[in-house]
């Protein structure tokens, strides 16, 4: 297996490609049907088109949810977006907060954040703001973020338990998050474990429905709640690449899952002794 700096590398070339490529390529409409696509970053996506703020240039079909719909975001908020792409959430996310709230998008491929600033100075936001950064280590201070949304980032990331502990860091006590996300119940196959397309496209990095679920509650987060979850198609066309017909048959039948699920859940609105590091020893 490759070690996170590779994995990390993975993820940064593909997704630049993926920016710099015609849009007109990269559309999920027939993906989202589950049958039709050799791409599997296609496949997840759900329809945004129908929300206020959308916007179709922003929109390259890479997420799994709809976690802005869900993120109970007030007027005058500060959201931030992790894995912010061409800007899509961050545009839905500006039509809740208005004028008088800020949105910020942290990605870690320069292409993205390149042609997000782009479709912000079209729309002529000044309240949204995109950075380049790690989400494992957050360009933003602690305390300042009243929401935090993510659109199926957090399976592209080697450490997921410092993202959820950056994220404890950086929102405000009270605030909150939601997060779409790709989680396993069961076992991939081996070969789809080892496929460096599955781990670009949010599939081989992905953990354990429960595994990921604890890591939430044991960085100290509360009111945890799953305000969505869907089953994954992976087509045949795509699965052929890994898999024997007779394996592809066998992973069909097996009690495996792969689910789309967003999650919710509340940072504390006053430091208590389950918040990281706070517990006497």
């Amino acid at each position: 297996m490759q070690t996170a700096e590779q994995l990390k590398e993975l993820v940064k070339q593909k997704y630049s490609e993926i920016a710099l490529q015609d849009k007109g390529t990269n559309q999920a409409s027939c993906c989202g049907a589950g049958g039709c696509s050799t791409e599997v970053y296609n496949i997840m996506s759900d329809d945004y088109s129908t929300m206020e703020g959308y916007n179709p240039d922003a929109d390259l079909g890479l997420g799994c949810g709809l976690p802005t719909q869900f993120a109970k975001i007030q007027p005058g908020n500060t959201v931030i977006d992790l894995g912010s792409g061409a800007g899509n959430d961050c545009f839905i996310a500006r039509r809740e907060t208005g004028e008088n709230g800020k949105v910020i998008g942290i990605d870690f491929t320069p292409a993205m954040i390149e042609l997000a600033r782009t479709n912000a100075d079209k729309l002529g936001y000044n309240n949204v703001e995109f950075r380049q950064g790690d989400i494992e280590k957050m360009p933003a201070g602690a305390g300042v973020a009243d929401v935090i949304v993510s659109n199926c980032v957090l399976n592209l990331v080697p450490n997921k338990d410092g993202v959820i502990k950056e994220i404890f860091r950086v929102l405000k006590a009270g605030g909150h998050f939601s997060i779409s996300d790709i989680v396993l119940e069961g076992n991939l196959p081996h070969n789809l474990r080892q496929a460096a397309e599955m781990y670009a496209g949010c599939v081989s990095g992905a953990i354990q429905k429960n595994e990921y679920l604890d890591l939430i509650t044991a960085n100290g987060f509360q009111h945890m709640t799953i305000q969505k979850e869907k089953a994954i198609f992976i087509p045949d066309d795509i699965l052929s690449s890994y898999l024997s017909p007779e394996e592809i048959t066998a992973f069909r039948t097996g009690n495996n899952g792969i689910y789309s699920i967003t999650v919710y859940a509340e940072k504390p609105a006053t430091e208590a002794c389950c918040a990281p590091g706070c517990c006497a020893q």
